[in-house]
Formats: C-alpha cells, sequence, structure tokens
C-alpha cells in the first residue's frame, strides 16, 4: 500500500525528510508534555482552599515576558534552519545544463517513464540501485503529482513546466508510488511501480526496451494488421524509434510489463479483455471499446503478447 510506505524511507533523502519531520514531532511532544506538566503543577500548586486568602497579584514581569518571547523564537529559528538544509539537500538542482537521467511524464490516467536512449515504457520505472537519479517530471494534459513515498519527494507535474526531482533506492526492490494530485475520473487508479535493480540488470532492462520488438509472424503478424487496420497507431507507438505524442501509452516491449494500468496485473487474460472492452477494465479510460470479433481480438493478443 501506498500510503503505509509513509514510515520506511528508502533513499537517502526521503531519510532527511523523514528525520525532519520526526525531528518536529519529538519536539513537539517536549512542548506539549512542558505546557501540560506546568499547568498541571498550577491546578493543584494554586487550587483553591477553604480559609485561604486572596492569592499574590503580580502584574508583570520583565523577566518572564522576555523567557517566553526568546524561547519560541530560538525554536522557530532552529526549525527554520533544519528545514532549509534539508531542502536544500532534497531538492534537484534547476540547472539547464545537466540533462535528466530520466523524464517522466503524467497523462490522464498513467504515467509514462522516458530514457535518454530511446527505451519508454508505462506504469513503471526502472532505476538502478543505490544511484541518483535526475528525474525531469512533465504533464501531457493537467496537473498531476509524482509521487514515490519511499525513494522521493512529492512533486506536482504542471503542463508547459519541468519539475525536477532526484530518485533513488537504496537497494534493488518494488516500490510502489501513486499520483497525489486530484487529475479526473481514474485518478484514485493512477499508481505506478518503481523497480530498482543491479546495474547490470537495469543496463540489460535499458538496452533491451531501446531495441525494436521482435517481427510478428503467424497470428501476431495478423494481429500487426489489424492493428494497422483499426488506427490503433494513432494512439500508441508501438517501437521505441517513434517519439511522435500520442495520447495513448507506448506498447512496445508490453508483455514484459507488469502493469496494465492501476493494479491491474499484465496477463494474457486481462490483456485480452482489456483490447476487447477497455471501458469494463477502467471505466473513463481514453481508450473507446474497439469492436473487434473474437477472431480480431486473438490475434490483436497475440501480436502484443508477442513484444516481450
Amino acid at each position: 500500500m501506498v500510503w503505509g510506505a509513509l514510515f520506511s524511507p528508502h533513499s537517502p533523502r526521503v531519510q532527511a525528510i523523514a528525520g525532519l519531520f520526526n525531528g518536529f514531532l519529538i519536539l513537539a511532544a517536549i512542548i506539549f508534555l512542558v505546557v501540560a506538566g506546568l499547568v498541571t503543577y498550577s491546578l493543584i500548586r494554586y487550587r483553591a482552599r477553604a480559609g485561604a486568602g486572596e492569592p499574590r497579584q503580580t502584574f508583570g514581569s520583565r523577566t518572564a515576558e522576555i523567557t517566553w518571547t526568546v524561547i519560541p523564537l530560538l525554536i522557530v529559528l532552529a526549525l527554520f534552519v533544519f528545514t532549509v538544509r534539508t531542502m536544500a539537500y532534497v531538492d534537484a538542482p534547476l540547472d539547464p545544463a545537466q540533462p535528466p537521467d530520466l523524464q517522466i511524464v503524467g497523462h490522464q490516467w498513467w504515467w509514462e517513464a522516458r530514457y535518454p536512449n530511446g527505451a519508454t515504457t508505462a506504469h513503471e520505472i526502472h532505476i538502478p540501485a543505490a544511484r541518483r537519479m535526475l528525474v525531469q517530471v512533465d504533464a501531457a494534459d493537467v496537473i498531476h503529482d509524482f509521487w514515490a513515498p519511499e525513494l522521493a519527494r512529492k512533486i506536482d507535474a504542471v503542463p508547459g513546466r519541468h519539475g525536477f526531482i532526484w530518485l533513488e533506492a537504496d537497494h534493488p526492490g518494488t516500490y510502489l508510488g501513486a499520483c497525489s494530485e486530484f487529475c479526473g475520473q481514474q485518478h484514485a487508479w493512477m499508481r505506478f511501480q518503481v523497480i530498482a535493480e543491479s546495474e547490470a540488470d537495469f543496463s540489460a532492462w535499458l538496452a533491451h526496451h531501446a531495441a525494436a520488438p521482435p517481427e510478428p509472424i503467424g497470428l501476431g503478424a495478423d494481429g500487426a494488421q489489424i492493428f494497422r487496420d483499426k488506427k490503433c497507431g494513432d494512439c500508441h507507438a508501438v517501437s521505441p524509434t517513434d517519439t511522435a505524442p500520442r495520447s495513448g501509452p507506448p506498447l512496445a516491449h508490453i508483455a514484459s510489463r507488469k502493469l496494465l494500468g492501476g493494479e491491474i496485473a499484465n496477463t494474457p487474460e486481462n490483456l485480452a479483455r482489456w483490447i476487447a472492452r477497455p471501458q469494463s477494465i477502467k471505466p473513463g479510460n481514453r481508450m473507446t471499446d474497439p469492436q473487434l470479433s473474437a477472431a480480431q481480438a486473438r490475434a490483436l493478443n497475440a501480436y502484443l503478447e508477442a513484444m516481450p
């Protein structure tokens, strides 16, 4: 679950954020205990007693006034300094001379990951473990918010503006993320995975996804023709070298992905259902029902399954 990851940081920058938060929380608890203790002491020490006279009145104390002004001021100043230091460590530099290692684009309602070598994928983001990645975050339509709680701070994806964050995982694993800015009907299922791998595995994945998928044969070749006849290429790219803007996720190497969208596993059965009746799986998505016969759906499914 994404929200449970808040308390399990797996990158140096999220650990810095967690440390700052924990420090604030501990300080707030100490202040609460001191104030609650003083109030309790006052209630007991100065409670009304039978036969007691009017207590001595104090109409002013310069020492007390200076004390309760200086102490909060020093506390706020210390919090400000620690916050600024953490922000400087966490934020990525806005240096146009430093090209990003990865571009992430938010769409209604899916995430796209683009790599400098041409590799592209959807719903999952591959990174090398224990290596800091400079990530450019963009939006294709409306405002989204990229958030992988265990790995990076939240950052808005705003149309027409570039945002930058550091993305890093301290060890291999799969880390969950989500869009945390309401962006439409399927916002709640705009999920993604960050898959951290060893350098060797990441390099192999990157090279594989930058290469063109194999030419389809048999039933897959029939599916490729249906793909062209139905104009599926107007919304979906099927080759890493096809960089023209598309409204739908790239389909090159789709068979190797873990997710089709949201939390829908990429199985042959789910892929077949998505091809035949996409609105029945994810209502409101941009793909209309393609009106395929059973034979056409099988051929198209074979074509996509043949792109590992």
